[in-house]
């Protein structure tokens, strides 16, 4: 079985999850990374209801996953790193760059947990064309994945596009209210901003996160 066929398997399964596309675009049918915007696209970005319960949800999605996988190495006799990887796979590939940045720059940014592409993934990166525009989501089963949409990517800088829906995989909620310098205000301070780096917040806050959650959890 494909790889693409694979993910589109396993997106037809989400049912816990913020937002779900009804397909997952195929070779045939993904236009180009150039396609013109729609309004309707634009203004997802600027004020999608994703709240704080559904950033949480794909957090303990993606959590369960790698902890279950630390779980497996230390039963192996592996012992675990200081950093909690968590893997994702690349179903995107007119983003590759953009992601490539957004982990490098994650991987930059925080301690605590580590971004790696691979197989036996945590979660996973797809795109195409959804009124919604771009948003992460969970299946419900330990993965997610994250929609990166094509005509919002026209309007906004999509690297930082990419590295704010990746910031809800790692358990950070919308502020659209926020000035560019938060990477989790989004398309709220308009298509001007191009800021794809999280602020200290932001970084701290991450880095709580997944302390807590492999030391208190």
């Amino acid at each position: 079985m494909s790889h693409r066929r694979i993910l589109s398997t396993l997106a037809g399964l989400a049912a816990a999850a913020l937002a779900v596309p009804a397909y997952a675009a195929t070779p045939a049918d993904a236009p180009s990374a150039t396609q013109s915007s729609t309004s309707s696209s634009i203004a997802a970005y600027t004020g999608s209801p994703q709240d704080k319960a559904a950033t949480k949800a794909f957090y303990d999605a993606v959590i369960k996953s790698a902890r279950a996988k630390q779980a497996q190495q230390a039963k192996a006799g592996k012992k675990p790193s200081a950093a909690v990887t968590v893997t994702y796979a690349v179903d995107a590939p007119s983003f590759q760059s953009e992601i490539n940045s957004s982990t490098s720059i994650w991987n930059s940014s925080v301690g605590n947990v580590t971004l790696v592409e691979g197989s036996n993934y945590d979660f996973y990166y797809t795109e195409g064309n959804d009124p919604r525009g771009s948003y992460a989501s969970t299946d419900g089963h330990g993965r997610g994945y994250i929609f990166l949409d094509y005509a919002q990517s026209q309007q906004y800088d999509p690297t930082r596009i990419t590295a704010h829906e990746t910031g809800h995989v790692l358990g950070l909620p919308d502020h659209y209210s926020g000035p560019c310098s938060e990477l989790m205000s989004g398309g709220g301070p308009g298509p001007s901003c191009t800021n794809p780096y999280p602020d200290a917040t932001e970084r701290a806050r991450v880095d709580q996160l997944w302390a807590n959650g492999f030391t208190a959890r």
